[in-house]
C-alpha cells in the first residue's frame, strides 16, 4: 500500500512491483456483488433452494408476494466478498406485476434468472414456462434498451455475454433465441417425478430439453437427495458467487437431467414423442408451436386461477403485528360503514327522481 509522503516515482515503482506480483497485494479490493432472481411454481421449491445454496438450515414459509435475502462468499483471509442478492417472486403466475422490481439499470449487468419448475405437476409446466419467462422477459429487453439510448456499447455487451456458451461452431447457433441474461431452469421434487410413467417423464424431459436448449438455458432436475442437492448449488453458486461452472452431463431420462448451457443440440433431442400422422395433422408456424401442441396433448393445461388462490399478506398470521391489525380492523369498518351510507344515499337520489 502506498505511503503518505511517497514520491510519484516510489508510487509508480510500487505500481509495477504489485502487478508484477499480485499474490503480494494485501490490499482487498470491493467486494463483488451479483444479483439472482427467483421464478417458478407457487410451492415449487424455490425458498429452499435458496436458503440451502446460503447454507441456512431453517425451516422456508411460503413466499406470498416478493422476497428478499442475501447471502456472502469469502475467497479467502483478508480478501473481499463476493455477496449475492436473492430475490423470489411467489404467487406462481398471479404476481407478474412485481417482475420489473428486482430487475433494474444498475443490476442488470451481473443479474442471472433461475426458473423453478415442479415436476409433480406436469399440467401447469408449460403455462409457468411461457408466461413468466416471456414476462421477464419483455422487462429485461425494455431496461436493455433504456441502456442503449444512452450506452449501445454496455446494452450490447450484456446480450452478447449469453452467447459464450454457442462458440461459431455449435450446430444450433442460428436455431435459438438465447434469453437475453443468464438463465437456468430448475425441475424440482423429482423424488416424485421419477415414479412417473416412462413414457411420461420421456415426454417431459425432452420438452424441458427443447425449451432450455432453445433459450440457450442450464437444465437440471433436483429433489432431497443429497447428490441432487449437492448439483443444485455448484449451478445456482456459479449464477450467484461465480464459483466454478459444473462440468456434470446427464440426459438419460431415467435419470435426473443435468444439461449446463450449450451442451445440448436439437439433433440429440429429437422431434416431440408423436407418430408421424399426429406430427403432419397439427398446424403450427414454428418449432416452439409444434413442441406445445404436442406437450398439451399428453398433458392438457388445467384451468387454474393462481390470483384465487394468493393470500392476503394483511391476513397472515406470519406477519401479524397488533397495533397495526387493530386500526387496520377499524378502517375495514369505517370503510363498510361508508359503503352502506352511500347505497343508502344513491338509492334515496333515484326514489327522489321518480316522484319527481
Amino acid at each position: 500500500m502506498p505511503r503518505t509522503g511517497d514520491s510519484l516515482w516510489e508510487l509508480a515503482a510500487a505500481e509495477v512491483q504489485r502487478r508484477d506480483n499480485p499474490e503480494d497485494d494485501t490490499e482487498p479490493s470491493a467486494d463483488t456483488e451479483r444479483s439472482v432472481f427467483f421464478i417458478g411454481n407457487k410451492n415449487g421449491g424455490k425458498t429452499t433452494i435458496i436458503l440451502r445454496c446460503i447454507d441456512r438450515d431453517e425451516t422456508p414459509t411460503p413466499t406470498l408476494a416478493l422476497e428478499y435475502t442475501f447471502g456472502r462468499r469469502a475467497k479467502g483471509h483478508n480478501t473481499p466478498k463476493d455477496i449475492a442478492h436473492f430475490w423470489e417472486l411467489g404467487g406462481g403466475t398471479s404476481l407478474m406485476d412485481l417482475i420489473p422490481i428486482p430487475i433494474t439499470q444498475e443490476n442488470i449487468r451481473t443479474l442471472s434468472i433461475v426458473l423453478v419448475l415442479d415436476l409433480s405437476r406436469p399440467s401447469e409446466l408449460w403455462n409457468t414456462v411461457e408466461k413468466l419467462l416471456q414476462a421477464t422477459r419483455n422487462h429485461v429487453n425494455k431496461v436493455l434498451a433504456d441502456i442503449g439510448k444512452s450506452n449501445t456499447k454496455t446494452a450490447n455487451q450484456i446480450v452478447q455475454n449469453v452467447w459464450r456458451n454457442f462458440p461459431n461452431n455449435h450446430p444450433d447457433r442460428e436455431l435459438i433465441d438465447p434469453f437475453p441474461l443468464p438463465l437456468l431452469v430448475i425441475g424440482s421434487k423429482y423424488d416424485i417425478f421419477q415414479d412417473f410413467d416412462p413414457e411420461k417423464r420421456k415426454m417431459i424431459c425432452k420438452t424441458l430439453r427443447f425449451v432450455s436448449h432453445y433459450y440457450g438455458a442450464s437444465l437440471l432436475f433436483t429433489s432431497k437427495s443429497e447428490s441432487h442437492r449437492g448439483v443444485m448449488r455448484t449451478f445456482v453458486n456459479q449464477l450467484a458467487f461465480g464459483q466454478d461452472k459444473s462440468k456434470s452431463l446427464s440426459v438419460d431420462h431415467n435419470k435426473p437431467l443435468v444439461v449446463p448451457a450449450g451442451l445440448d443440440s436439437f439433433s440429440q433431442i429429437g422431434s416431440p414423442p408423436a407418430s408421424d400422422s399426429d406430427l403432419r395433422q397439427v398446424q403450427v408456424r414454428t418449432p416452439m408451436e409444434l413442441w406445445k401442441k404436442i406437450y398439451e396433448r399428453h398433458f392438457p393445461p388445467k384451468n387454474t386461477n393462481d390470483t384465487k388462490d394468493t393470500k392476503d399478506p394483511a391476513k397472515d398470521p406470519q406477519y401479524a403485528e397488533r397495533h397495526i391489525d387493530a386500526m387496520r380492523a377499524q378502517k375495514d369498518q369505517e370503510l363498510e360503514q361508508y359503503k352502506r351510507n352511500a347505497d343508502k344515499s344513491w338509492k334515496s337520489m333515484s326514489l327522489g327522481s321518480h316522484v319527481r
